[in-house]
């Protein structure tokens, strides 16, 4: 008897095109990814020139910006793949995790597309999508089970990827985000953004990072309450964000007027995140492979601040030291896109989880639950 991901191949001749949708945050961006891993378009619409007057991310303002760039998106998409929307065989958008106003721009958008196409419809997680993304772009793709360590503006997350759906959550962020420390410490160091797609607060940061010394400041910077605690995972930037800012407004030992300041606080500060992060990351190997003998074939690091390339060199080395090859997705892939949307909804399709038409977003959605769902 066929099983029913033979089923789900059998009426088709060539490779499956999958078409993702993402618009959980600021960036608006669609793209076509085949069952062979090819992608055969992606088209990204950033806002920066609409946030970074305003010092960040406003949620109604990244909305509106949807509602304006994804029709052309989507469309620009299947032209440059040469394709009209009944050649391509399922639709994908992030249904969440992500900004209340703007997660049901993209989804409306593809329930739309895939009910009037006679499509099947994938609502896909935004942290699984990036936990998934280096099975795309790796060759070979990591086999499960892997670690992954997803880090971007929103989330601080460790887990266990046992299957596609199936994930154990190691530990989280108790307050900020990494990427949202970071975002925010760049605000404060008054650095300006960088242009373009790899761009934003957190380029800035990175790159003034690189001129800096870090041992000038850090010195000075609390270290994360959770960092003391040597047996719990979870993460806290927050009290790290807040020395920050007592040192740049109130004790004025940082002068944002003078570059080399700004450089040196930006390495001090960068240097204080990974040295936290590196220490629950060992407390999770520690506990899957020796505790739990878990065979884990790599780590996976995803998520926008894992296109830091300090960060990169650091995790690295980290991985080595549990004879594990770290794999990171490339830099251009490690932010929001609309590849890792496809790509996420083609491993899901081909494992048989659709998803109605009625589907709704849901802002918050705990990537252990997929498990659960999975066996409904």
């Amino acid at each position: 008897m066929l099983s029913l991901t033979s089923r789900l191949f059998s009426t088709y001749k060539r490779p499956l095109r999958v078409l993702g949708i993402e618009t959980s945050c600021d960036d608006t961006s669609a793209a076509i990814v085949t069952s062979d891993r090819e992608i055969l378009a992606e088209v990204v619409k950033g806002q920066q020139e609409l946030h970074e007057p305003m010092g960040g991310i406003v949620p109604t303002l990244a909305s509106k910006g949807h509602s304006r760039n994804l029709p052309w998106v989507i469309c620009e998409t299947l032209d440059r793949a040469s394709l009209r929307i009944d050649d391509i065989d399922v639709v994908a958008v992030t249904r969440g995790p992500g900004l209340p106003p703007c997660l049901p721009v993209g989804l409306n958008a593809a329930k739309t597309l895939a009910a009037v196409a006679k499509k099947p419809l994938i609502g896909v997680h935004h942290m699984e999508a990036h936990a998934l993304t280096a099975r795309l772009t790796n060759h070979p793709a990591p086999e499960f089970p892997f670690m992954t360590l997803l880090i971007s503006g929103g989330h601080t997350l460790l887990l266990t990827a046992n299957e596609i759906g199936n994930y154990n959550e190691l530990g989280s962020t108790l307050d900020n985000a990494v990427g949202e420390a970071i975002d925010k410490t760049a605000r404060m160091l008054q650095l300006d953004w960088i242009k373009g797609r790899r761009g934003g607060p957190g380029a800035a940061l990175e790159e003034a990072a690189k001129r800096g010394d870090p041992a000038r400041f850090s010195p000075y910077l609390s270290v994360p309450m959770l960092q003391r605690n040597k047996s719990t995972i979870s993460f806290s930037f927050s009290g790290l964000k807040s020395s920050i800012g007592r040192l740049v407004e109130i004790e004025k030992k940082v002068d944002v007027t003078q570059q080399q300041d700004v450089d040196d606080m930006a390495a001090a500060f960068q240097l204080v995140c990974i040295q936290h992060i590196e220490q629950k990351l060992t407390l999770a190997l520690e506990l899957e492979l020796k505790v739990n003998k878990k065979p884990l074939s790599s780590l996976v690091v995803s998520g926008g601040v894992a296109s830091n390339q300090f960060f990169r060199s650091r995790l690295e080395a980290l991985a080595a030291s549990y004879h594990l090859p770290l794999i990171c997705p490339p830099p251009v892939l490690c932010t929001d896109n609309g590849v890792m949307i496809a790509w996420a909804g083609l491993e899901r399709y081909q494992a048989g989880l659709m998803d109605d038409y009625t589907i709704t977003t849901l802002p918050k959605w705990p990537l252990e639950s997929l498990k659960y769902r999975n066996t409904d």
